[in-house]
């Protein structure tokens, strides 16, 4: 362990899990320690989409804890962090956050960053959506959580797939006051 600011970093099923790796990626070489927790979809999604094991996906983070380790030191309000990002977010455990169901580790760490009134980022990936979806983001808005879907902007003239990610994670951890040096700022 650290000395360093702790972030959460929360895998879930969506696609798009190069968000949450490259996330992972980028924390490594900053004074920030993480710590992962994956659902049981995102291993799923994570041999669909990358040909990355768990093991590698694991090995990114400073501290991985299992998805049903409901005891976990990220459980708990008294276990200080700056905050959480789940990269991507499925609208399933967006719908368990928004109603306060804490009934795996990655849900009850979102539930606990809330209460706490530290900052929550969630990267949804669906589309289109219906009123739930929208409902459920009202919802998480309103108890001071922030809804940050990965949209490309293209005015830095992105080149390539990595190029568009590094943009949306840059942007969401200036949301936590971390320079990545990612992201081309507008008029810079």
């Amino acid at each position: 362990m650290t000395n360093n600011p702790r972030l959460i970093i929360g895998i879930s099923g969506a696609s798009g899990i190069i968000y949450g790796i490259r996330l992972l990626q980028v924390l490594q070489s900053l004074p920030v320690e993480t710590h992962l927790v994956i659902s049981k979809a995102a291993q799923l999604t994570r041999a669909h989409e990358t040909t990355m094991s768990a093991a590698e996906l694991k090995s990114l983070a400073n501290v991985y804890h299992p998805y049903n380790d409901i005891a976990a030191s990220i459980a708990s309000g008294s276990f200080k962090t700056m905050g959480m990002i789940i990269a991507p977010c499925s609208m399933k455990t967006l719908g368990e956050i928004a109603q306060g169901i804490g009934g795996n580790l990655l849900t009850r760490a979102a539930d606990v960053v809330l209460k706490e009134r530290r900052r929550l980022v969630l990267m949804p990936r669906e589309s289109p959506l219906h009123l739930a979806h929208l409902q459920n983001m009202v919802s998480i808005t309103q108890m001071g959580g922030i809804i940050s879907p990965p949209v490309p902007a293209f005015y830095h003239k992105p080149e390539s797939i990595l190029d568009i990610v590094n943009d949306s994670v840059a942007r969401v951890l200036d949301l936590f006051d971390i320079d990545s040096g990612l992201s081309q700022r507008w008029g810079e």
